[in-house]
């Protein structure tokens, strides 16, 4: 009963966080909501018994990834009447995607699918249980392929990006590594034979 309260408690915060991050005004206090967002999700993967988890995502997302959402958001002057200008027109189409979310996650996240009754609480674990040792266990023999997979696309984004913000300025001397590799030695190297001078 005790561990429902503190789900239903995280769960609640959850809901209001991510609530707020797409309603609020001011970008900062949207990326202050998402690490409240985050913190409460890290609290049902601690109650999940998922602790590595539950520190990675405090460690990557709030400790790095949001620090710098916030210095990008306060260093750039982002102009919020000009991205309020399309939120009534897109309402209508963001309001029947929000009801179809609604509905596929009630049928998934329902009591015949998802529930007590089909799932009976799982028996706790020894003293030496290790969820870390379990999960790399689980990603890299049951999903070895789908892990590589996502790496894979996240490598092609990460190219992606740099080639499409990737421009050439003429001012701007850059390396050209084909060059460089291509050069030889007497290209390089000149010996200059110098007279030597007289004594006075």
């Amino acid at each position: 009963m005790t561990e429902q309260i503190v789900f239903y408690f995280f769960a609640v915060i959850l809901v209001f966080a991510a609530s707020m991050v797409i309603t609020v005004r001011n970008p900062v206090h949207a990326a202050l909501f998402l690490v409240l967002a985050f913190f409460s999700s890290a609290g049902i993967w601690l109650l999940l018994e998922a602790e590595f988890l539950a520190i990675a995502l405090v460690l990557v997302y709030v400790g790095a990834v949001m620090v710098l959402f916030l210095f990008v958001v306060m260093m750039l002057d982002i102009n919020l009447a000009r991205l309020k200008e399309g939120f009534a027109r897109y309402l209508p189409i963001g309001g029947v995607v929000a009801i179809l979310l609604i509905i596929v996650m009630g049928l998934i996240v329902g009591p015949r699918h998802f529930g007590l009754q089909r799932y009976p609480q799982p028996a706790g674990h020894p003293a030496n249980y290790s969820n870390t040792h379990e999960l790399g266990h689980v990603l890299y023999t049951q999903y070895v392929y789908p892990f590589e997979i996502a790496s894979v696309i996240l490598l092609v984004a990460i190219v992606a990006a740099i080639a499409l913000t990737l421009r050439r300025r003429p001012r701007v001397k850059s390396q050209k590594p084909e060059q460089q590799t291509a050069v030889r030695r007497q290209e390089r190297v000149r010996l200059v034979k110098i007279a030597a001078e007289k004594k006075r």
